[in-house]
């Protein structure tokens, strides 16, 4: 089946069921292959994409219910929240392997969008379901909390 989908700002006409993950399409047919397969039950946030301008886990979303939707994956995430995310993600050496980065980036840029000066909590709420197992939670907090002094000045 043809769904007709808009990633990163543009469009793209794809063959697949609809119940198909959005995770695979966005790898196989695509090649963007910065959105990461980790758990595949939406349980480690690896996988995580804007739908809409909200974080949504990629492997358990069905293509079909994007179709019409903005989605925007770690190679189109723009804007100067996304700039101050990347920008203390670098000077703080938040990643360790860096698999689960691409998801704690995403979830990062989504909850400064939504909470520009965010308390430890909103931390906690925004970035849950994003493991590190590197366990690098001290850096992305620190990161996070630089980037959102950025946003302001």
């Amino acid at each position: 089946m043809s769904i007709t989908l808009t990633i990163n700002g543009e469009e793209h006409e794809v063959e697949a069921a609809p119940d198909t993950p959005l995770l695979w399409v966005l790898r196989d047919h695509l090649g963007l292959t910065g959105t990461k397969y980790g758990c595949g039950v939406a349980q480690c946030g690896a996988c995580t994409v804007h739908v809409d301008g909200v974080p949504r886990r990629a492997c358990v979303a069905p293509v079909g219910s994007v179709a019409g939707k903005a989605v925007v994956t770690i190679e189109g995430v723009s804007g100067p929240e996304a700039d101050a995310v990347r920008e203390a993600w670098t000077e703080l050496a938040v990643p360790q392997c860096g698999y689960c980065q691409s998801g704690q980036i995403m979830s990062a840029v989504a909850l400064l969008k939504s909470r520009p000066s965010p308390s430890d909590d909103d931390i906690d709420r925004g970035m849950a379901g994003n493991i590190c197992r590197c366990a690098t939670y001290v850096r992305i907090r620190r990161a996070i909390k630089q980037a959102a002094g950025e946003g302001e000045r």
